[in-house]
């Protein structure tokens, strides 16, 4: 799971007041958008000095990937541990098929997040995140024979993550007016085209 060295090695109060102020965070984004979120705000907010959340986060970039990975973590359960076609128990071209479709429609709850994280870090790439979704989508395109038809999967496992980019979709719909439903046939051809070459 993200940040899971962090996590674990946590005394459990500790992990309580982490989850408490990654909680209020979300709940000041929600209510007054992304551009509320400060430092000095989630200290106001938890009533708690601003020292204390610079030396849990470390800078706002810090505070941007956690909450990431905190908003994550039932997402990257439902894609490991739920059920069909997320989850196991589906074919591999179907999970393939299902991980786009719940990415686009998770954009609108979480891609503003997505992309100022990942803007404020040099680490995009390599983020737990990042990682795990790149190492699922290796995973079912291995299962599913993409490999065996001569595709390079890891290259094609970035390639495949760079057309759900939270920017590019973002784009797409503010700018292009592009829907959430035309962004998913445009993955499920790239799918279908990827296993049947």
């Amino acid at each position: 799971m993200s940040n899971a060295p962090a996590v674990s090695t946590e005394r459990g109060d500790a992990a309580r007041n982490r989850r408490k102020l990654l909680d209020i965070a979300a709940q000041i984004i929600a209510a007054e958008g992304f551009a509320a979120l400060t430092m000095d705000r989630l200290a106001e907010q938890a009533e708690i000095g601003k020292g204390t959340i610079f030396r849990r986060f470390g800078s706002r970039s810090g505070l941007l990937e956690s909450l990431l990975n905190h908003t994550e973590e039932e997402f990257q359960r439902a894609m490991i541990f739920g059920p069909p076609p997320l989850g196991p128990g589906a074919e591999p071209a179907v999970r393939l098929l299902a991980y786009g479709r719940a990415v686009i429609d998770r954009y609108d709850a979480v891609g503003e997040l997505q992309q100022a994280a990942r803007e404020a870090s040099d680490r995009r790439f390599s983020v737990p995140a990042a990682q795990l979704h790149r190492a699922h989508l290796l995973m079912l395109l291995k299962a599913a024979g993409a490999e065996a038809r001569g595709a390079d999967i890891e290259l094609l496992s970035y390639t495949l993550l760079s057309a759900l980019d939270p920017g590019l979709l973002g784009y797409q719909r503010r700018v292009l007016g592009i829907t959430a439903i035309r962004q998913y046939q445009q993955w499920r051809y790239l799918i279908e085209r990827i296993l049947s070459s």
